[in-house]
């Protein structure tokens, strides 16, 4: 498969001399993987840039390596929460990765960064024609919107109108030149594709769309940059005398699982399991449904999903995402927890996870029960994004089930927690995979336009080496490093 789109020299200059006009410079994958690569005077430059403004110094805080500050930070090992056992109630390790010191709060911005900048360095679209279109369910559309902001780029956000209220406010705060609010919820993703076939319709070549559940972009950019830190993690902080035994990701658009794979030619016992909600259990047993973990997508299985490297498919209940919120939130749950013997570094940590972060916890927790691991095993879960961006979703649970008292906090902690057992869960033997993977053929060949012969090529194990080869992030960075030095001659 050809991952180097071919060279437009005409629009690549026009995007070269806008860059340039705007001291706009690109960092390469390397950089995001390693910052002590980037150029000393581009750290000098952030010392004075705030973590989400809309500076295009800031696309050099698209690594998971960020200091965790909100103004003028550098870069570090990366941000982690270990979960203690009494908060867990397993012997294993549970480590999460923490998103929320990515500009925008979500990591979602690196991902559409794989997806943009291989096209914009090499012609393949031109911002002075054409508008960025990035269908999301809610985080992936803000990172490619705050992208494109960075790059001069104008871009169309869409997602469904069931999404959070502070998603939109953004959007709007930060310019996107079009918010189109798609019909639904989280699991309504083919409302988001008709949205897009609409567009292409009615717009021809005057948009690319982005669609981050076909990108391999996305699931290059994971496998190199989450995929490594975890690795590096691991390696520095939990080796000595342990295993990395599972690697735990809701599926989503299948990008950031894709770590796993990354994961698996280190590791190659570990198990890689997906999670998703279960009032929408596709990879379970084929459901559908509605819930409300945002930022997880459902009711189809993503283009990019390597479904043979998926172990386990835990499926979780969004009450039990929904009242661990209000847990680890509010002041009666941070009081539970402290008199469960859970301290308070520990709790001041807690708002650092998103809806979709407590989903991977729960996920996590069940994998360790299912799998009977030990104190010798460690299990790396991504934490999205913050609760920064669910305030409105605390304020409906407070209206719909009234004040949170201790007696709640602590069914919640039993229940929820201590209480959580390896249930609706499915090992994935060849078959299984098998199966999965051919129910990518309702969404993107009957769908969405692709061949049988291309998903047939999915199930070979050779063409994901060929997706993740590290000489096509070579090539990438030196197309990167070009347009970045070209202007210059």
């Amino acid at each position: 498969m050809n991952l180097i789109p071919e060279i437009r020299e005409d629009v690549r200059q026009k995007s070269i001399a806008r860059a340039r006009a705007q001291n706009i410079i690109l960092p390469t994958f390397a950089q995001q993987k390693d910052p002590t690569l980037v150029p000393d005077a581009i750290k000098t430059r952030l010392k004075n840039v705030g973590l989400w403004d809309l500076d295009p110094a800031n696309l050099f805080r698209i690594t998971w390596k960020n200091e965790p500050v909100e103004h003028g930070g550098g870069f570090g090992e990366g941000n982690w929460i270990e979960f203690p056992p009494a908060l867990t109630g397993v012997d294993a390790t549970i480590v999460g990765i923490v998103g929320q010191w990515f500009p925008t709060g979500a990591h979602k911005v690196g991902a559409a960064y794989g997806c943009l900048v291989p096209r914009l360095v090499t012609g393949a679209f031109d911002p002075d024609t054409q508008k960025a279109v990035w269908p999301s369910t809610g985080n992936y559309c803000r990172g490619g919107a705050y992208d494109c902001a960075l790059l001069s780029c104008p871009a169309v956000a869409i997602l469904p109108e069931g999404m959070s209220r502070e998603r939109f406010e953004w959007l709007r705060d930060i310019g996107t030149d079009e918010i189109i609010a798609t019909p639904g919820t989280e699991s309504n993703v083919k409302e988001i594709y008709d949205k897009c076939w609409e567009l292409r319709k009615e717009r021809g070549d005057g948009i690319v769309v982005f669609n981050q559940f076909e990108e391999f972009g996305n699931a290059i950019w994971h496998y190199q940059v989450t995929g490594s830190v975890i690795e590096e993690i691991f390696q520095n902080h939990y080796s000595h005398g342990r295993r990395l035994s599972a690697y735990v990701s809701a599926t989503g658009s299948a990008g950031t699982i894709a770590a796993g794979d990354y994961l698996r030619t280190q590791h190659p016992d570990i198990r890689v399991v997906a999670s998703e909600a279960l009032q929408c259990p596709t990879l379970l047993q084929f459901g559908f449904g509605e819930h409300r973990i945002e930022g997880i997508g459902d009711k189809h299985v993503p283009w990019i999903h390597n479904v043979r490297n998926t172990n386990l498919v835990v499926a979780v209940d969004d009450e039990q995402t929904m009242q661990l919120m209000r847990l680890f939130s509010e002041d009666e749950g941070r009081a539970c927890l402290h008199r469960e013997g859970i301290g308070n570094d520990m709790i001041n940590t807690l708002g650092e996870i998103g809806i979709s972060g407590l989903c991977n916890l729960v996920a996590s927790i069940k994998a360790a029960r299912y799998y009977d691991l030990d104190a010798r095993d460690v299990i790396f879960t991504p934490i999205t994004d913050s609760m920064e961006l669910y305030a409105s979703r605390m304020q409906e649970m407070k209206k719909t089930h009234g004040p949170y008292n201790a007696h709640l906090a602590d069914q919640h902690y039993g229940r929820y927690l201590q209480g959580t057992t390896a249930d609706n869960v499915r090992e994935l033997g060849y078959a299984d995979q098998k199966a999965l993977h051919n129910f990518k053929y309702f969404t993107w060949v009957e769908q969405q336009g692709r061949t049988s012969d291309e998903l047939r090529r999915l199930w070979d194990e050779d063409f994901w080496r060929e997706i993740f080869s590290q000489d096509v992030v070579d090539e990438w960075d030196r197309l990167i490093d070009a347009f970045n030095n070209d202007g210059d001659k």
